[in-house]
């Protein structure tokens, strides 16, 4: 059973992985998805992650994590050398971001992608009402720190996969504690009404 204190994308991710899986967690921050999916899931789990601070973390809880920038390293991994890559709500935090979809889905069989949905409804009132860029909890800085700069919607990511040939496995809309699976019928109203799309491609 899967700890509900963890974070809902985790135990969403968690449940769409088989076990015994080997998995490339990018971005893997402090490696708390890693640590649930071992547990959970007895994968073998690698991490990459940029932050000296959040490597040091994850060594030294026994996690195997490299150091190194997603958009600069990951060429460096063989073709399908992972079962899933996964990388949680930083592909719009890259400078290119169409790159680095293509080299997860390169160096995993599959890959699982997670955004903040610059489409969620509340996002959307506060450009409308108040003329300004939100700060919400998935997107908790302000314009002139945030680390973000390609934000997208749901329905963004959608259309891309479908313009590049990306397969898509399957797709959940994340709101508070609720889930939904979104399909193309079901597209605009998920995309208006959740904070958080979780794509699973290849």
């Amino acid at each position: 059973m899967i700890n509900l204190k963890m974070k809902k994308e985790f135990k969403v991710i968690a449940e769409l992985l088989p076990k015994n899986v080997s998995v490339l967690d990018v971005g893997c921050g402090d490696g708390s998805l890693m640590n649930l999916l071992i547990k959970e899931k007895n994968i073998k789990a690698r991490g990459l992650e940029i932050k000296e601070e959040y490597v040091k973390k994850c060594i030294s809880r026994g996690l195997s994590v490299i150091e190194g920038n997603a958009e600069t390293e990951l060429h460096q991994f063989p073709n399908q050398s992972f079962d899933f890559v996964i990388l949680s709500q930083t592909l719009q935090a890259f400078y290119n971001p169409e790159q680095v979809l293509k080299d997860l889905l390169r160096v995993g069989k599959s890959t699982i992608v997670s955004i903040p949905n610059f489409g969620y409804w509340k996002v959307r009132t506060s450009l409308l009402f108040f003329g300004k860029m939100p700060v919400t909890k998935t997107l908790p800085n302000s314009w002139y720190n945030t680390p973000n700069l390609h934000m997208c919607t749901i329905k963004d990511l959608f259309n891309f996969c479908l313009d590049k040939n990306i397969k898509i496995n399957k797709i959940i809309g994340l709101n508070e504690n609720r889930t939904s699976e979104i399909k193309k019928r079901n597209l605009e109203m998920k995309n208006l009404f959740s904070k958080i799309g979780i794509f699973w491609l290849g």
